[in-house]
This record gives C-alpha cells, sequence and structure tokens, in this order.
C-alpha cells in the first residue's frame, strides 16, 4: 500500500511538473533594435536634436559673453583697485558656476525631451509584444539588450513577429 501511494505521489507530481513547464513557454525579443528601425524614431531623433539645437545655441550666446567679460577683465586688470578686482572676480566666478548650471539643466532637459518623445514607441512596441505573446502562447518575453544570457534559442524570439507587426522589413544585414 505504501508502495502504491509513493507510485501515485510520484506519478502526480511528475505530471504536475510537466503541466506547469508546458504552461511556461519563453522568449526574446531586441526591442532596441526594433525601435531603432521603426520610422518614427527618426521623427523623433530629429525633434529631439533641433530641440538640443536650440539649447546649445542658447548657451553658445551666455559662452560668448562670459569670454567677452574675461577679456575685458584681463585687459583692465592691472588698472584695477584690488576692491574692483574682487568684485569683478567674484561676477565671474557666479557666471561660471550659472553657465555649468546651465548646462547641466540643458542635459537633464535634452534627455527628458527625448524620453518624452520616446516613450509613445516603446509603449507602441510593448503592447504589439503583448499581442504576439498571446498570439503565440509566450508568458514570458525577456528582452536581449541590458540582460545577460548566457544562452537563448532562437526559435523563441520574436523580434521578426513584432516587427512584422509593425510592418517593418528586416535590413538585409540581420537575418
Amino acid at each position: 500500500m505504501k508502495k502504491m501511494k509513493l507510485k501515485i505521489a510520484v506519478t502526480f507530481l511528475i505530471i504536475s511538473t510537466s503541466f506547469s513547464i508546458a504552461q511556461n513557454k519563453v522568449g526574446t525579443i531586441d526591442s532596441d533594435y526594433i525601435v531603432n528601425l521603426m520610422p518614427e524614431t527618426k521623427v523623433a531623433m530629429d525633434t529631439s536634436q533641433k530641440y538640443g539645437s536650440t539649447l546649445d545655441s542658447s548657451f553658445n550666446i551666455q559662452v560668448v559673453d562670459f569670454k567677452n567679460r574675461v577679456d575685458k577683465y584681463a585687459m583692465r586688470e592691472k588698472e584695477m583697485g584690488v576692491l574692483e578686482k574682487k568684485t569683478i572676480q567674484q561676477e565671474l566666478a557666479t557666471l561660471e558656476k550659472e553657465l555649468q548650471k546651465y548646462q547641466k539643466n540643458a542635459n537633464m532637459l535634452l534627455k527628458l525631451r527625448r524620453d518624452e518623445l520616446m516613450r509613445p514607441l516603446y509603449k507602441k512596441l510593448s503592447d504589439l509584444i503583448a499581442v504576439v505573446s498571446k498570439e503565440n502562447g509566450y508568458s514570458q518575453v525577456f528582452t536581449v539588450t541590458g540582460n545577460q544570457f548566457a544562452y537563448f534559442d532562437s526559435n523563441f524570439d520574436i523580434t521578426k513577429l513584432v516587427m512584422d507587426k509593425l510592418g517593418i522589413s528586416t535590413p538585409t544585414d540581420r537575418q
């Protein structure tokens, strides 16, 4: 009787394990590759670059003004009194800090703008990954960029399936 119960328990364990394994189909996707091929990406990058150029031109104007003030100070430094030198040096130091702060803020604003422009593309891709995953029975899909894989079977890579849904053809160098 104990042997029979043990056999039934082992059989049940094997069946339940194989059933749970059968339910988990794991796939991979190269999402960055797809996003870079989406036509909307070029528009987002162009818009981002124009915004960056606007920030750069404003920054360059401030840099030229700063350099002019430094040059003017350097030319007149020998004629100035101690108090005047100290005052101008403090003004220049403050301007230099403001330039550094502007540059830091501009970089942050540019990143935020780029993220804002790219967010809808990643949302669109995410939605399509969910559709393709459900249609093909995947329970999990990992991105290949950013994750460390020791091995993955390319038969479970849904990159091409998602690209087909987006209407993006595979470049000849990636097949």
